[in-house]
């Protein structure tokens, strides 16, 4: 049994969504992605990207516009199913997490839970192929709490995974970890085969992981397309107020980019 799974469709119908009247966060945003495409959000601080993340896997209900996965409304889900379809993972990670590994990732199983009978052969199975998956076997009696950053967004991930998602949500998931593990849990996500929606910092690892970028920019979404058509100099130079200077690798279909501050 593999712990591949298909993605799903994702669409944002002109969302709008603020937290209270006269401050909007989410300005008339639209996309569509095709199940099993890789989205990066890039954007300056307090641009919008979590709140229209936030959107997308159902902490808030945008004040006008939609979310569709597979063209149905997410909010005409009901919450067990919306879970059963978007798994997230944020950066939040509290520091003295009274669990094992295990327990963090078993935890992914609360949605596909009936009732309150207890864990099944299939979920136990289940948590056993994430953990595998993910290389954490080994580390499956750990305290959450004892683990590297790595390891910990790892865990995060293996736990979204075991959730059978169609689509995985990511706030920074390299946030706070070092080049390699960066890279390693990119290569992590790319291989899952799921629809995958990240914000991220850093551009050139956006444009090396991304099928698709969207910028944003004073809440409103800037820009949207492939990475070789999004990640101009002039787009990012003007959205983050930077000088950005494309380098295209001999035979690289994507640019690099260097940045310095002013002209």
């Amino acid at each position: 049994m593999s712990c591949h799974s298909d993605g799903a469709g994702l669409a944002a119908r002109s969302l709008c969504w603020g937290p209270r009247p006269g401050l909007m966060l989410v300005r008339d945003v639209s996309f569509a992605i095709e199940p099993g495409s890789r989205l990066v959000i890039l954007g300056p601080n307090g641009a919008g990207k979590s709140s229209l993340l936030r959107c997308l896997y159902r902490a808030v209900r945008p004040q006008q516009g939609s979310v569709e996965i597979d063209g149905e409304d997410l909010w005409g889900l009901s919450a067990r199913d919306a879970a059963r379809k978007i798994a997230v993972v944020l950066q939040e990670m509290p520091a003295d997490f009274p669990f094992s590994v295990r327990d963090v990732v078993t935890m992914g199983r609360i949605p596909r839970r009936q009732g309150m009978s207890g864990w099944t052969e299939k979920d136990r199975e289940r948590v056993s192929h994430a953990l595998d998956h993910l290389d954490l076997a080994h580390l499956a009696a750990r305290q959450f709490a004892t683990l590297s950053g790595g390891e910990k967004q790892r865990v995060l991930v293996a736990r979204a995974l075991a959730q059978e998602p169609r689509i995985v949500i990511l706030d920074e998931p390299t946030n706070h970890l070092d080049i390699r593990h960066q890279l390693e849990v990119l290569a992590l996500l790319r291989s899952l085969r799921l629809t995958i929606v990240t914000t991220l910092h850093d551009i050139n690892l956006a444009a090396d992981f991304a099928t698709e970028i969207a910028i944003m920019q004073d809440s409103r979404m800037t820009y949207f397309g492939p990475p070789d058509d999004v990640l101009t100099s002039s787009a990012i130079s003007s959205t983050f107020s930077v000088t950005a200077t494309a380098h295209r690798p001999a035979g690289g279909a994507i640019p690099r980019f260097s940045f310095s501050l002013g002209h």
